[in-house]
């Protein structure tokens, strides 16, 4: 087996089953036990032991080896999963992670922790010491035979039989036959269980590395039929399983075959949708088929063969070919999930991108010859690509909660460091953002929700002090607004101490004593690099580094952080941020021979404007004050440039609960931009995000909204401000 080639695979199945196995724990600490919970940590132990088999990893496969025995003693109620073993069991998965790392980086056999190896297996063979080892399976004499119930209508076993014939090498691949044994015992109760030893060789040629028994097992259990057969994942191709349904489950079959919609005609998929048939056994009966079709001798029916087989009972297959001769010949279409390495998506979103600038350039070129049938023959065309556009960047958009799900462990660990009482709340987990956006994203939101709970949610003896309920409360939300996506981190705790950060700031430098600043003002200090109010250090916080660092990397993101707090009632942190990188809707507008882009998702809008007069830049609009800035003011384009026109245009933005108008010369109409990154020359330039290339290749800027609905914000408080002075 080429394991460079599987290694990109096995890593990615570890740490998404790392990851379920760490969820499963944590919901067992904070919400209580349960077999579901017990049996997602244990099957996540178990294929990850079981991948690695099929790769020799065997620092993977002797590791997790024992960590399956305990979760089989927890999934057997012979050992209580209390605080400190769940504790335990999540250091495991941290140091699985480690080697899972190490595969990735091609060092298979470097251990990146010896010693917190040693220490990890020392504590759970302590916790296995206190157990009784686990029960031997007693093996049969060479001749001892299986005394099988007849098969046909007339059986009454209640329970399902399995037969197991495992191949020679499965010990070798890093597999223990008991082991599958006890998982079933798990999904219920083994009834009876024959050991097989027939190919047990002579004592010289005996082979210690080998298996050669098989096992007849009767199983109760309330388990279906894919339950069972998932057991015997890793072993399946080797080896020979036999999967037979209880008698009295044969009605229920063809109650559920017959209630089948009429999407699934073939025989075997009817079965294997009815679950009496699983998909390894339908691909045993077609290469009986296939066999007998090469020999040239009769084809048998696969209904025969799954008889004859005894792998469906006669009643269940005569219901499902009732089933197929009932509804026309047609089949469903099935849906699969393709996994593409992240380059290429970033190789056809770059190329999309391409291709929409090309087609808007073609079309403008169109429209200059005034040849309509080829201005209409484009138009389909960039109606096209437009989908084409839309459906190439869904395919990077990702659920938020890929980054949310990783605060569960962290707000454990630190609560019980820091000897809190901390719950955390998460909501609009399914928000989906872009994939770049999302990865970059989780370094933010890590310092911020570390110092909610270092500095903001109190110690619970100053909780109950100020009659709030012992336990703190941290909650990540996430949400659609206004074409952006919103975050929001929030706690109970304390607050911002307003009072103490002006201080700060007029002890740094950074305001005056005599500056008059809002609370929001004085709160946006905290992002100034080194800046820090806290007595002393901790290992969380503490040393004035972190904050200037997320407002760096969320305006990296072209977006923006604001913050929203109260004494003794909480801190929220609020993030905006676009949905995409990468293209978006956008409208033009030009001021003289200059054109600029606004996203489209950011205008409510556009109306006619008289040249505005005198300096206040207020405008009624349907009797709402709102305030406006000129374009041509920002950006200092002179009327020797661009002549100011009698009437100009209005384009009224929102962002977030903000509203402001830009007076522009003339409005050109929507388009699709590409969004281009600009130079370092334009870094920290107020009301530029981004550039666009139009479709006559002319560049154009995109223009920052926030900034501009900031700067119309600042104008109407200066204007207000003077207006006071006058009046005193």
């Amino acid at each position: 087996m080429d394991l460079s080639a599987a290694r990109g695979a096995l890593v990615q199945e570890s740490r998404e089953l790392l990851a379920d196995m760490e969820r499963a724990l944590l919901e067992i600490e904070s919400e209580g036990i349960t077999p579901e919970r017990v049996n997602a940590a244990f099957r996540a132990a178990h294929t990850i032991k079981g991948s690695a088999g099929l790769f020799g990893l065997e620092l993977i496969v002797s590791f997790t080896h024992v960590m399956e025995n305990v979760l089989d003693r927890v999934r057997s109620e012979t050992l209580r999963l209390e605080g400190s073993l769940v504790s335990v069991l999540l250091r495991c998965g941290d140091y699985l992670g480690r080697l899972v790392d190490a595969i990735d980086a091609g060092e298979d056999d470097r251990d990146p922790d010896p010693s917190g190896r040693d220490a990890l297996l020392a504590a759970l063979r302590d916790v296995l010491g206190a157990s009784s080892p686990a029960k031997a399976v007693a093996v049969d004499a060479p001749e001892a035979r299986v005394e099988r119930e007849p098969a046909g209508p007339g059986a009454g076993n209640e329970h399902w039989h399995l037969s197991l014939r495992f191949g020679e090498d499965v010990l070798r691949n890093g597999m223990d036959p008991l082991s599958f044994i006890n998982y079933l015992s798990g999904l219920g109760t083994i009834v009876s269980l024959y050991t097989l030893a027939e190919r047990l060789p002579r004592a010289d040629s005996f082979d210690a590395e080998s298996c050669y028994l098989g096992f007849e097992i009767d199983l109760l259990s309330d388990a279906d039929k894919k339950t069972l057969d998932d057991v015997f994942e890793f072993v399946r191709d080797e080896s020979e399983i036999r999967i037979l349904p209880p008698r009295a489950k044969i009605a229920e079959f063809i109650e559920l075959i017959e209630a089948m919609p009429e999407s699934r005609q073939r025989l075997g998929e009817i079965l294997v949708a009815g679950g009496t048939l699983t998909a390894n056994e339908l691909e045993k009966v077609l290469q009986i088929q296939a066999r007998a079709r090469e020999s040239g001798g009769e084809i048998p029916r696969i209904g025969e063969i799954l008889v004859q087989e005894h792998m469906v009972q006669p009643p269940v297959v005569a219901a499902a070919l009732s089933r197929q001769k009932q509804t026309e010949e047609r089949r469903s279409t099935e849906h699969k999930i393709v996994k593409v390495e992240a380059g290429k998506l970033d190789q056809l979103i770059n190329l999309v991108g391409e291709l929409v600038i090309a087609s808007a350039g073609a079309r403008l070129l169109a429209e200059r010859t005034h040849q309509g049938h080829l201005v209409e023959a484009l138009g389909e065309v960039g109606q096209l690509v437009e989908q084409i556009r839309d459906r190439a960047l869904n395919l990077r958009m990702v659920q938020i909660g890929e980054v949310f799900q990783r605060f569960p462990r962290v707000v454990r660990d630190v609560s019980q460091e820091l000897g809190k009482r901390i719950e955390l709340v998460i909501s609009g987990a399914e928000t989906e953002l872009d994939k770049s956006m999302v990865e970059r994203l989780a370094d933010p939101l890590m310092h911020i929700v570390r110092n909610a709970m270092d500095h903001g949610i109190e110690p619970v003896e100053e909780r109950c002090m100020a009659e709030k309920p012992e336990q703190g409360r941290l909650s990540l939300h996430a949400l659609h607004e206004s074409g952006c996506v919103v975050i929001e981190i929030s706690d109970d705790g304390r607050g911002l101490d307003t009072a103490r950060i002006r201080a700060k700031g007029i002890e740094r430098g950074l305001i005056g004593p005599d500056d008059e600043l809002s609370d929001a003002e004085i709160h946006q200090l905290i992002f100034a690099p080194g800046f820090s109010t806290a007595a002393q250090v901790t290992n969380l916080s503490g040393r004035g580094v972190g904050m200037d660092v997320v407002k760096r990397s969320v305006e990296a993101l072209r977006g923006e952080i604001d913050i929203s707090s109260r004494k003794g009632a909480g801190t929220t942190f609020r993030i905006r941020l676009p949905l995409t990188l990468a293209i978006i809707d956008a409208f033009q507008v030009a001021v003289g021979d200059t054109v600029f882009v606004i996203p489209l998702d950011m205008i409510v809008e556009c109306a006619d404007m008289r040249a505005p007069e005198g300096p206040q830049h207020i405008v009624n609009l349907r009797g709402e004050a709102l305030p406006f800035v000129s374009l041509r003011e920002v950006f200092e384009i002179g009327t020797d440039e661009a002549p100011r026109p009698a009437r100009e245009s209005l384009v009224v933005l929102a962002y977030g609960q903000q509203r402001a108008g830009l007076v522009v010369d003339r409005l050109l109409g929507e388009f699709q931009a590409v969004i281009k990154p600009l130079g370092k020359l334009f870094t920290g330039v107020r009301g530029i995000g981004g550039s666009t290339i139009l479709g006559d290749g002319s560049v154009a800027l995109i223009l920052d909204v926030p900034s501009l609905i900031a700067t119309c914000t600042e104008s109407q408080t200066t204007h207000a401000q003077a207006f006071g002075g006058l009046l005193n």
